[in-house]
C-alpha cells in the first residue's frame, strides 16, 4: 500500500483505529472522516507521531450526499475505500421500533451506498480501485433478536457483490468481510469478557481488510470472507 491514498470511514472507531494504523504502517496516505472531536483526538493520540503526517482527518456526515461528494472530490486519487461505518442493534422483531429499524439501515446500508457510489465514480475515472466493506456473520447466519442488524448487513453484502459484478473486467475490485464478535471496548462492555480470547482481534481483521485494499488482491472480487475467530 506504499504511496496509496486510502479513505477509511469509521477509521477512528474500535476496529477503525487498528485498520488506520495498519494502512499507515504499510505506507498509505489515509483520510479519516469523523463526527466527534473525541474520536479524532483518541485516534491521534493512539497513532505513532511519525505517521500523523500521512493522516488527514475531516469532519463529515456520511448520510449527507453533498458532504460525501465533497469528501471524495478532495482526495486527489482514491486507490482504496475501506468502509467501516456501521452499528449494532437488537430486539425482538415484534417489538422493534420502526425508527430504530430505519436507523439501522441508515447507519449500515445508506452510508455504504453513498460512499461506494461516489468512490466508485472516482475509481472508474482512474481505472483503479479497491473497495472493502464490512458485513457480519449475522448477514449469512441470522440470529434471533437481530433482524434489523442482520438484514442491514445482508444488504451491505449484496451491494458489495453487485459492485463487484459491475466492475468485472476492470482494475477495480469490491469485497466484503464477515466478522463475528470483534474484541472492541464497546463489545466488552456489552458482552463481558468471558470468551474474549475467542473473539476476532481488530489487528487480525485489519490485516485481512488491508490486504483486500491493496494491489495484491487484484484477483479477489465479489468475495464475502468469513473472519470468525474461534467463536
Amino acid at each position: 500500500m506504499d504511496g496509496n491514498q486510502i479513505l477509511i470511514t469509521g477509521g477512528a472507531g474500535g476496529l477503525g483505529t487498528a485498520v488506520t494504523q495498519t494502512a499507515l504502517e504499510r505506507g498509505a496516505t489515509v483520510v479519516v472522516p469523523y463526527r466527534k472531536d473525541t474520536d479524532r483526538d483518541r485516534l491521534q493520540s493512539t497513532l505513532p507521531a511519525a505517521s500523523l503526517e500521512r493522516l488527514r482527518l475531516v469532519r463529515a456526515d456520511l448520510l449527507d450526499e453533498a458532504t460525501v461528494i465533497s469528501l471524495i472530490h478532495d482526495i486527489p486519487r482514491l486507490d482504496g475505500l475501506i468502509h467501516l461505518v456501521g452499528g449494532f442493534s437488537m430486539g425482538d422483531t415484534a417489538d422493534f421500533a420502526y425508527r430504530d429499524w430505519k436507523q439501522a439501515f441508515d447507519l449500515n446500508v445508506n452510508t455504504t451506498f453513498l460512499v461506494c457510489k461516489h468512490g466508485l465514480k472516482k475509481m472508474q475515472a482512474q481505472n483503479y480501485g479497491r473497495i472493502v466493506t464490512v458485513g457480519s456473520r449475522g448477514a449469512v447466519e441470522p440470529s434471533a433478536q437481530l433482524a434489523a442488524y442482520c438484514a442491514a448487513k445482508a444488504a451491505v453484502v449484496a451491494l458489495t457483490k453487485s459492485i463487484a459484478a459491475e466492475t468485472q473486467g476492470t482494475n477495480i475490485t469490491a469485497n466484503v468481510v464477515l466478522p463475528s464478535v470483534i474484541d472492541t471496548p464497546a463489545n466488552r462492555d456489552a458482552m463481558g469478557t468471558e470468551n474474549v480470547d475467542q473473539w476476532v482481534t481488530p489487528e487480525s481483521l485489519a490485516e485481512v481488510i488491508c490486504f483486500l485494499a491493496s494491489a495484491a488482491a487484484r484477483d479477489v472480487r465479489g468475495a464475502a470472507i468469513p473472519v470468525y475467530g474461534n467463536v
